[in-house]
């Protein structure tokens, strides 16, 4: 079931802004930017030091919690730094957040327990973060983009430890949300992926392969990622899509069935460069 190609690889999603507050200390104006700058262990030592001052102490424990979140998920996969983000994180007073980092709060709450391979609870939290940031427009079309990816990611997690009914169940959303990102961006790279590979995961497969189509036309339309989802597009097809496909006719008709998909990709990748 494990796909494991989406588009924006789970990447990064940046901590508020890094400009400093007339109340934020500037050791933490600094800890953002570490952060955001993906050096870690610093974000770390500067969150520390802007610990001391009281007003800090929160947004600078959030700042800390997912630099370590990263650290495990990008560097080391050290248990210690999962745990003690963890910890930090079940400390933090949301109420002294600002708006923006009771969003970062949350997200980083659906990391660790995705990181806990907790993917349903994980979906959860995510789903909460991406309505907030919605309803705030507190992310970048990029951060929100991210933030979908995520989401889509665990509850696809989730779904392949379950049978077909619950996991048709559970990939209905990820189809329909997908379904309303490209009615407001055609581009955008998260649902031309994620409508493909949720389709094929609620065992649809003929709709995944319409989706695949669509989502190479498309996907010129944001010039930023369409290399990085034409990539995606292409390595799903070939090694999950078209094989799974070719399977559904009788035995002695499956290799022809496989070239002949195979060679309907490549022509639509040649019709349309």
């Amino acid at each position: 079931m494990r796909v494991g190609l989406a588009p924006a690889a789970l990447l990064i999603i940046v901590l508020g802004a890094v400009t400093a507050t007339a109340a934020e200390h500037p050791s933490l104006a600094k800890a953002r930017a570490l952060y955001n700058a993906l050096d870690f262990d610093g974000a770390i030592a500067a969150a520390e030091l802007a610990r001391v001052d009281p007003s800090s102490v929160d947004a600078a424990a959030l700042v800390a919690a997912r630099a370590r979140l990263e650290r495990h998920r990008l560097r080391n996969g050290d248990a210690a730094d999962l745990t003690a983000a963890r910890d930090a994180l079940t400390k933090i007073r949301i109420t002294a957040l600002s708006p923006r980092d009771q969003l970062d709060l949350l997200v980083g709450l659906g990391q660790a327990l995705y990181m806990g391979d907790s993917f349903g609870a994980a979906a959860e939290l995510f789903d909460v973060a991406w309505r907030r940031a919605t309803s705030l427009s507190a992310l970048s079309d990029r951060e929100r983009s991210m933030l979908l990816d995520w989401w889509a990611n665990a509850v696809d997690r989730e779904a392949q430890a379950v049978v077909a009914p619950r996991r048709t169940v559970l990939l209905e959303p990820v189809i329909a949300r997908m379904e309303d990102e490209l009615r407001d961006d055609p581009g955008n790279a998260t649902a031309n992926y994620w409508l493909a590979v949720a389709a094929r995961g609620a065992g649809d497969t003929d709709r995944a392969w319409n989706a695949v189509i669509a989502a190479w036309v498309r996907a010129p339309l944001q010039p930023s990622t369409a290399t990085t989802l034409r990539s995606n597009i292409d390595r799903f097809a070939t090694t999950v899509l078209i094989p799974e496909r070719a399977r559904t006719r009788p035995v002695r008709e499956q290799q022809a069935a496989l070239a002949e998909l195979q060679a309907e990709w490549e022509l639509v990748k040649q019709q349309w460069p």
